[in-house]
């Protein structure tokens, strides 16, 4: 891959950083990646980490991003957005919004560095990303459970995930590592990127692995924790409040901002005022406890009645046969938009029926919340694990997506 010639914006292709340097099989190329993130570094470049998954398109809209960028001064890292809604946009932070965090989040899981830490999600994941950026500067050994980020395996595949004594990832990587059989030496595992059901951290507690779960988001970083499972207050060294049920932020570990990237994209969810920052997610605070109620933007109106689609995906999940469930609304002239719910089975062979579901919501969701629609499918997810709800909502669209009877 051809670097910008002159960008202090420096595009990097795991499976070319790996390849370059005969990076190590057993780790999946993280010591491969971490030393081409250090050289460009120790150079004055700010590396920006993409995907070897992402089509020719992609990558030369990332190269004319870093051709024509000019970072902030204090630059250090180039993250990306999930890309949820669309394609990713550039994040960037300076060195010490990631740095002033290692300590808390080392502390929180008991972590040296002579731990080693499986990453699930791709290096372009903001959750590997920052591990990575921690080892650099001491913290756990990083173990790509994929090699070089490509997509060739489970971590099984990769000889030194059974070395793991901590993980870094989503809820969903977690319970797939559960389910496939956990590294004997795995203690604890720092959960983000989507909400923790109640019967994974039992699972893995019964294992022996402790799980800290978060709440944070490409722009802020972390922003609240639960590490013993009575719900999320804030992340050491943030401060946290609620305006018209939109939460806020002020804290150090908050991202400068957004590059524009190539073809044009609108002004991202990140908004600044006096020092607090907010992405628009809805909140409420209580007795110092956190409860997230989604982003503002995603709220299904239906006839008289909002409902956040993650209320009733944390209901949906828990019932039997289901292994995830995203809510989107349905349009529809008169109401607004159906509630409608894409759940996945957990067997897929033997999905529930409408019947049995609806009979379910009846017991536990309001009128309003009870969705009219059902679906199921395999959820389609970003690039660090997340259920990708527009993807979700154009498939069931198309009608690409099995309608449950």
């Amino acid at each position: 891959m051809t670097e910008a010639s002159g960008a202090r914006l420096v595009p990097v292709r795991p499976a070319d950083a790996c390849e370059a340097s005969g990076g190590r099989a057993g780790d999946g190329g993280a010591a491969a990646l971490a030393a081409r993130l250090r050289s460009i570094r120790s150079r004055g470049g700010v590396p920006l980490v993409g995907d070897d998954r992402w089509s020719p398109r992609q990558w030369d809209d990332i190269l004319r991003t870093c051709a024509d960028a000019s970072p902030p001064d204090d630059a250090a890292w180039a993250g990306l957005t999930s890309g949820s809604g669309g394609f990713p946009r550039v994040v960037m932070r300076s060195a010490a919004s990631w740095s002033d965090s290692f300590g808390a989040a080392e502390r929180l899981l008991g972590a040296t560095g002579d731990d080693v830490v499986l990453l699930p999600s791709p290096p372009v994941s903001s959750l590997t990303l920052f591990s990575l950026a921690h080892s650099l500067e001491g913290g756990p050994r990083p173990v790509l459970a994929e090699a070089c980020g490509t997509g060739t395996g489970p971590a099984s595949t990769v000889p030194d995930a059974a070395e793991a004594t901590l993980f870094h990832g989503t809820p969903q990587a977690l319970r797939r590592l559960i389910d496939a059989g956990a590294p004997p030496r795995l203690r604890a595992a720092l959960v983000g990127g989507s909400g923790l059901d109640a019967r994974l951290r039992r699972d893995a507690a019964s294992r022996g692995i402790r799980v800290v779960s978060y709440y944070g988001a490409a722009e802020l970083s972390f922003v609240a924790v639960d590490d013993d499972g009575e719900g999320y207050r804030p992340f050491p060294g943030v401060e946290l409040r609620t305006r018209d049920g939109e939460l806020w932020v002020r804290s150090a570990f908050v991202a400068s901002g957004y590059l524009p990237v190539a073809g044009g994209r609108g002004p991202g969810p990140l908004r600044s005022e006096n020092g607090w920052h907010t992405v628009g997610d809805l909140a409420e605070l209580a007795a110092g406890r956190l409860r997230l109620r989604g982003r503002g933007d995603g709220a299904i109106l239906t006839a008289s009645a909002t409902v956040v689609p993650e209320d009733v995906e944390s209901v949906l999940r828990g019932l039997p046969g289901i292994a995830d469930a995203l809510v989107l609304g349905l349009p529809r002239a008169g109401v607004g938009a159906l509630v409608a719910a894409v759940v996945e089975p957990a067997d897929p062979a033997s999905p529930p029926s409408a019947a049995a579901l609806r009979r379910a919501s009846r017991e536990l969701l309001a009128p309003s919340h009870r969705p009219r629609r059902w679906f199921a499918a395999e959820l389609p997810r970003t690039a660090n694990g997340k259920p990708a709800r527009s993807v979700a909502a154009g498939l069931v669209a198309a009608g690409e997506v099995a309608r449950l009877a």
